[in-house]
């Protein structure tokens, strides 16, 4: 039997070399310093981050919070987030305790928005909040500390709200009275809401909530507006709060204006007006912006430069690793494996190949030691794949020459 080596065909998984794995780690590990450099370049820019502010509306007197509807829509439209909480309408001290404790739950800037009598809630409930960015008063009572609402609403003629109250005595839980102010059906249209469809001011007049007497009577007990950037909305056909107390509230406020032809209820007839004065309260001045950390340039360079040379240093250090692990002892084969495990002398599988029409089946023997055929075999050919005492893989092709 003649055999002639043959030399098989390597078959080796390729894995990344460990230069390369240093490689990839030396570019995360400056990337992510740069990149980091590149934010503090950013601040060094002056680059703010401003948080938009949650906009909380107050209704007034004679109405309800449904009253913002319009003006709520645009506001979410933009991307606002919108209140509009419930006011008491139970007297100015305790209207504006229970709008100050509301806004306790609200996190971040804050823009606070008052109508008519809900002005004069915001003034107080305002103070000493250092989340209330902005003041925005719409055909809004604007009093100073120690003013009260009656005697500020008389400073000016114009104003037909008196005649138009309708008292309704109601009586407390505690057996104490007092007397709530409706707008007379008749005259809600007229004083109240001019420029609105009859239709509208009817379901309006059909829904008001009354708001306590005595409300009118209490004194302001602080004035926000005099800490606080305002804006004011002064409507010049109001008849229910006169547009020349509107402006001289605004005047002495110092609050930006604007002026509308509209009735008292500019929210409702004029939401786009209102919407723009309240976007303006949100973004002037950017008060409730956070400026990011600026005089950082120097800090940005050295951050940069210590992420190159620490990149440089591990790509350097995997380099000078892997050139002496290259280094052999001569003459050997630099792309040689370690030998595998040793196995049995005569360990061998078999596999047997499907029969074809008019051939023999052929026996393909693998071998993990030196070939020894002691047994004769009965074959045409045969194929043997064997790995040598030594350490190389060698492909073993056996041909009866006669009777083995």
């Amino acid at each position: 039997m003649a055999v002639s080596p043959v030399h098989a065909p390597r078959h080796r998984r390729i894995r990344p070399t460990r230069s390369r794995r240093g490689q990839a780690i030396a570019a995360a590990l400056t990337a992510t310093v740069l990149a980091g450099a590149a934010g503090s370049a950013a601040a060094d820019t002056g680059t703010t981050v401003v948080t938009k502010p949650t906009v909380v509306l107050v209704h007034g007197a004679f109405a309800d919070a449904s009253s913002w509807n319009a003006v709520v829509e645009r506001l979410q439209h933009d991307g606002f987030s919108v209140v509009a909480p419930a006011n008491p309408l139970r007297g100015l001290a305790g209207d504006s305790a229970y709008i100050a404790d509301f806004l306790k739950s609200i996190q971040g800037p804050i823009v606070l928005v008052g109508h008519s009598y809900g002005g004069a809630v915001i003034s107080t409930a305002a103070a000493g909040n250092s989340q209330v960015k902005s003041l925005v008063f719409v055909n809004a009572f604007m009093p100073d500390k120690g003013e009260a609402l009656g005697a500020l609403g008389d400073r000016f003629p114009g104003s037909e709200l008196a005649a138009a109250l309708k008292p309704v005595p109601f009586r407390n839980a505690d057996g104490t009275s007092g007397i709530d102010l409706y707008l007379r059906a008749a005259k809600f249209h007229q004083a109240f809401a001019a420029d609105l469809p009859a239709a509208v001011s009817a379901v309006m007049a059909a829904t008001q909530r009354p708001i306590v007497a005595s409300a009118f009577m209490d004194k302001a007990a602080e004035a926000a507006w005099k800490t606080i950037p305002s804006w004011a909305l002064v409507s010049t056909r109001d008849k229910a709060i006169s547009p020349a107390l509107e402006r001289f509230e605004a005047q002495r406020a110092h609050a930006q204006t604007v002026e509308v032809d509209a009735s008292h209820v500019a929210l409702v007839s004029h939401p786009d007006a209102v919407t723009d004065l309240i976007r303006q309260a949100a973004t002037g001045g950017g008060s409730y912006a956070q400026p990011a950390l600026a005089g950082t340039g120097l800090n940005t360079l050295v951050l940069a430069g210590l992420g190159v040379l620490a990149g440089g240093t591990v790509l350097m250090g995997f380099g000078l690793s892997g050139a002496a692990r290259k280094r052999r002892e001569p003459g050997a084969d630099p792309h040689r494996r370690a030998p595998p495990p040793a196995r049995s002398p005569t360990a061998y599988r078999r596999r047997r190949h499907r029969r074809t029409p008019g051939s023999e089946i052929p026996t393909v023997l693998h071998w993990t030691g030196p070939l020894e055929l002691k047994t004769p075999l009965a074959w045409d050919s045969a194929a043997a794949y064997g790995v040598a005492a030594g350490r190389s893989q060698r492909l073993l092709t056996c041909e009866r020459t006669g009777t083995s």
